[in-house]
């Protein structure tokens, strides 16, 4: 059976997620994280994109994307060969880092693009690594409430979504979903979430090409048979 390949157009938002091949830690040190951050700068100047949020935890990744006149497969399989050379070198590991190459699903809402920016941020909460996000300093949420920006990441976009203040109203945002025991986000699919025994992703689902939409097809959140 043909496996059927994802939606693409020109500024199509994506939650995309990575993790380690086997469960096992991509993240082993905060070198290894700096490393990573700076690679996603790399590929943002070869490969234009905008990062709208993200989270490095020990064994996965969650990024928030718009992309440009490029797809997220090529911006991904930059992304994940880079950093597994710096890994593999270091560490002299052999073998599939990336456990596949990497989920991702559409945002075709403005409901969903808030939803998902939270629950990226509410990653470390969830694990139980720390108390509030802005205590974790591996997610883009302090760029959101304003304490350190650092040019990488464009909050704005999601923040107009928000009045003045606009990031003091997406803390109490986040804060909100804290306080009634952070639940999924409603439209969230359940091959995005990581659950509390931390199952295994199968790999044969993390694969998959991109088709371009074409003129008035730029609603769809569908997978279209090749």
């Amino acid at each position: 059976m043909a496996r059927k390949p994802r939606v693409w157009y020109p500024g199509a938002c994506y939650h995309i997620m990575c993790r380690g091949n086997h469960r096992h830690n991509i993240f082993r040190d905060n070198e290894d994280r700096q490393v990573y951050m700076y690679a996603l700068r790399q590929v943002m100047e070869s490969k234009p994109f905008v990062l709208l949020s993200y989270c490095l935890m020990t064994n996965h990744i969650h990024l928030q994307i718009e992309t440009r006149e490029i797809a997220p497969g090529p911006i991904m399989k930059m992304l994940n060969m880079r950093y597994a050379l710096f890994f593999n070198k270091k560490y002299r590991f052999v073998g599939q880092l990336m456990q596949g190459r990497y989920r991702s699903e559409m945002i075709d809402s403005d409901r969903y693009q808030l939803e998902i920016s939270r629950y990226i941020h509410l990653n470390p909460v969830k694990a139980g690594i720390v108390n509030h996000p802005a205590e974790y300093c591996w997610s883009s949420y302090t760029q959101y409430t304003g304490q350190e920006p650092n040019g990488l990441c464009q909050p704005e976009k999601v923040l107009r979504y928000f009045s003045e203040p606009r990031g003091k109203r997406y803390q109490d945002f986040v804060e909100e979903a804290v306080a009634s025991g952070m639940p999924p986000p409603e439209t969230l699919p359940t091959s995005l979430l990581l659950d509390d025994e931390d199952e295994e992703i199968l790999s044969n689902n993390a694969t998959g090409d991109f088709v371009t939409a074409g003129p008035g097809d730029h609603n769809l959140n569908q997978e279209q048979e090749d």
